[in-house]
């Protein structure tokens, strides 16, 4: 009854403003957030939901990973693994239903392969952010039944710069004692335009609030955790980045060319680690008593993770080719291409800290974590057809992907796999007298080749997936006042099961979980019914948005809780004698049958839980809505608004969809006025207690963020400017329920902090 209450409330809302007075001068706050072009395809208007961040939106918060850089956008969330970490969540849907796009092109990272890896992208001097969510975001990137990010920097620039700019800032953060350098540069020089941008940040370990650490029941008893409870700061949660970008083209009334080189280097702490979960819960408490280990014993092990630091580095290399040429015939108007290589490369490893390589008793232990190396390497090659006239824009998408992935070392869950994508994609847009439409459709022939290790034998099976996905889109809007317009879509996307999906197989530690795929898979295909209603007459402006997504197919890991319990009685050794009797020596000799490999892998891994992907169909409801009224206040404009955001996720058997966002109200804020920016926001995420299996449900809790930025004109062609931010103002104790580790890994503390930017 909520959804119904809240839509008649926002339509009653529309309904007293139909009529009103003529639209003012004022503008709307969120005009620098919501607009009606993308870069991507570049139409005349975007029907689909869509959002486009201003890049001084982003410029003027505190640094932080993408993912939280979009989390308070209504339909937005993120699934969080300490401060770096931070993947992005679309109306529910996540993982490879969500694409992040560089430029318009898919950036090739792994943060697939894994919850505790992040998307690795560069947010130092953004052009713009855009959200494109629901299925008709596949007109950008196949399989894309959640949305796209794209992230735009203008590196290659497609028009020439006018002036000369240069921009040098820092920024402090007090949760994480963090802080970050950059500078920008940007002219024409010679009738070529330069861009360069560097940054680099350095955060320790955040700071988290008092209580905000969960422990197992009996977890206290044990003296060597006593100083747990105090920690005031979560351990391995550091981050540092270092980025530098480097693009020159030239433009003209032909079109233009460009060249662009990124790197893009991280290092940060994983505050948890899947291997280390018996050594926090109750049987694992339990199962190294006096009478197993003795008290020194016992002593040394409680500290062998004290000092032990568990984190990631990677680097990010891409040389990117990018122009357009304009034809200007009766048919092709303009032809815009791209060629993009990524090497990419994440290390994940355990060092000791300074002083803990005495515990002899554990050496040994620690020389078998050897390093872990994702590599990623893709080359990329697109073009767009430009066929439009007078009376359509119509566009023709042509795309090839080749891409390698490979995992070596001591968390090898999957062996190397290749994937190559062709697509052909048409996009059309017109506005009729009655209406306005969008339409789109693309067919994609995909093949993913991999293999999968029987751990039991040592036996490989090869696999070769190769299969055709077909999608579509259709969206039709009308103008109802100067002020109100509706719009509706249908939109069909085929997914095929990703390389992880397919051939996953062994310990992923970061879910905890000794996952398995499964090449038979079947492809998965979502359809989403969406209806839109805006409202502005720049004082008074309302949105809502309702949509349904039916998933056939829907790929999950399911937890095998059965299997997971059976571990759990065969890995109690509380009492030896106990242990002998289920097993007896025949069981023991017969193990020994399976081979010492066999035997050693069960062994490592068995306080892991089995988790296998599998499919069902699965249902999508939700909406969102926003009110919002802009004042004239003085001589500048004060702007209050309330938005909320909901969906619900069950499978085909009545179950509930695991790891789904609990409902949020938004309450913001702002006043403008001049050289002065005021914001204030409210978050007030509701609790989740509609949970899938072998989940637990997660708290509410509110966070209060603001800035107030200042810009100082300094000269004529200069300008200094200044934010200071807070965020999670009220301290709160907050866990996000989309995360494998909330209870492990809970969101910051309070933050307070200051950037500053000259610009001349």
């Amino acid at each position: 009854m909520k959804v119904y209450f809240y839509a008649l409330m926002a339509m009653s809302l529309i309904s007293t403003q139909i009529h009103s007075d003529e639209p003012s001068d004022s503008a709307s706050n969120e005009a620098e957030e919501v607009v009606v072009t993308a870069s991507i395809l570049n139409p005349s208007r975007i029907l689909n939901p869509l959002y486009v961040i201003d890049g001084d939106e982003i410029e003027d918060n505190p640094t932080s990973s993408l993912g939280e850089a979009v989390d308070s956008y209504l339909g937005v969330s993120i699934a969080d693994f300490g401060a770096a970490v931070g993947q992005p969540i679309i109306r529910g849907m996540s993982g490879p239903r969500v694409k992040i796009l560089k430029n318009g092109m898919v950036n090739r990272d792994v943060s697939g392969l894994g919850a505790d890896h992040l998307n690795d992208i560069d947010l130092n001097d953004l052009q713009q952010v855009e959200i494109v969510k629901g299925p008709s975001s596949l007109l950008y990137a196949n399989g894309t039944s959640g949305g796209i990010i794209n992230v735009v920097d203008n590196c290659i620039a497609p028009d020439d710069f006018t002036k000369q700019e240069f921009i040098a800032g820092l920024e402090s953060q007090s949760v994480n004692d963090g802080d970050s350098q950059y500078f920008n540069y940007k002219d024409n020089l010679g009738g070529f335009n330069v861009n360069v941008g560097y940054k680099k940040s350095e955060f320790g370990n955040f700071d988290i609030p008092d209580g905000a650490i969960i422990h197992e029941e009996g977890h206290d008893d044990h003296d060597d955790h006593e100083g747990e409870e105090e920690l005031s700061y979560l351990e391995n949660s550091d981050l540092e980045i270092e980025s530098t970008k480097f693009g020159i083209s030239r433009s003209g009334e032909w079109g233009y060319f460009g060249v662009s080189i990124d790197n893009h280097e991280s290092m940060y702490g994983i505050p948890y680690h899947g291997e280390h979960a018996d050594e926090h819960g109750d049987d694992d408490h339990d199962d190294h008593g006096d009478d197993d280990h003795g008290d020194d014993d016992h002593d040394d092990h409680g500290d062998e993770h004290e000092g032990e630091r568990i984190f990631s580095s990677t680097d990010q290399e891409s040389f990117t080719i990018k122009g357009q040429y304009n034809v200007m015939g009766n048919l092709l108007k303009s032809v815009t291409y791209n060629y993009r290589d990524t090497d990419y490369e994440l290390i994940e490893a355990h060092a000791e800290e300074e002083g803990h390589d005495d515990h002899d008793d554990h050496g040994d232990e620690h020389e078998e974590h050897a390093p872990t190396v994702f590599a990623n390497d893709a080359t990329e090659y697109g073009a767009i057809f430009d066929l439009s006239n007078d009376n359509f824009i119509q566009k023709i998408s042509l795309n090839f992907v080749d891409e390698d992935s490979s995992i070596v070392g001591e968390e090898s869950f999957m062996n190397p796999a290749n994937n190559e994508e062709f697509t052909i994609g048409y996009f059309v847009s017109t506005d009729l007298d009655a209406f306005y439409l969008d339409a789109g459709f693309r067919i994609d022939q995909i093949e993913r080749t991999g293999s999968v290790t029987d751990h039991d034998h040592g036996d490989i099976d090869n696999f070769n997936i190769d299969d055709d996905t077909n999608s579509f889109a259709l969206s039709i809007g009308r103008d109802l006042s100067d002020s109100l317009d509706v719009n509706i879509g249908f939109a069909s996307v085929e997914r095929l099961p990703s390389v992880i999906e397919l051939f996953m197989n062994g310990p992923h530690l970061a879910t905890g979980r000794l996952e398995t795929g499964n090449p038979n898979l079947k492809s998965e295909t979502s359809n989403n019914f969406d209806i839109s209603f805006n409202y502005d007459n720049g004082e008074f402006y309302a949105m809502a948005s309702f949509y349904i997504n039916d998933v056939d197919n829907y790929i999950t890991l399911q937890d095998m809780i059965d299997d997971h319990d059976d571990h759990d009685d065969h890995d109690d050794h509380d009492d030896h004698d106990d242990h002998d009797d289920d097993h007896g020596d025949d069981d023991h000799d017969d193990h020994d049958d399976h081979g010492d490999d066999h035997d050693d892998h069960d062994k490592e891994f068995a306080h892991l839980i089995k988790a296998n992907y599998v499919q069902e169909d699965a249902e999508f409801r939700g909406y969102e809505f926003e009110i919002g009224r802009t004042f004239s206040l003085g001589s500048g404009d004060l702007t209050l608004s309330f938005g909320r955001d909901e969906v619900d996720a069950e499978f085909s058997d009545g179950h509930n969809v695991p790891r789904i966002n609990p409902a949020r109200n938004i309450y913001s804020l702002s006043y403008v006025e001049s050289d002065w920016v005021f914001k204030l926001i409210l978050k007030d995420v509701e609790s989740q207690n509609d949970i899938g299996e072998g989940e637990t449900k997660t708290d509410s809790y509110q966070m209060l963020d603001t800035r107030l930025t200042r810009t100082f004109n300094v000269g004529e062609e200069s300008e200094l400017k200044l934010s200071i931010f807070g965020t999670n103002l009220l301290d709160e104790v907050a866990r996000n329920h989309s995360s494998f580790v909330k209870n492990e890994v809970p969101l910051a503390g309070r933050n307070y902090g200051a950037k500053f930017s000259y610009r001349f």
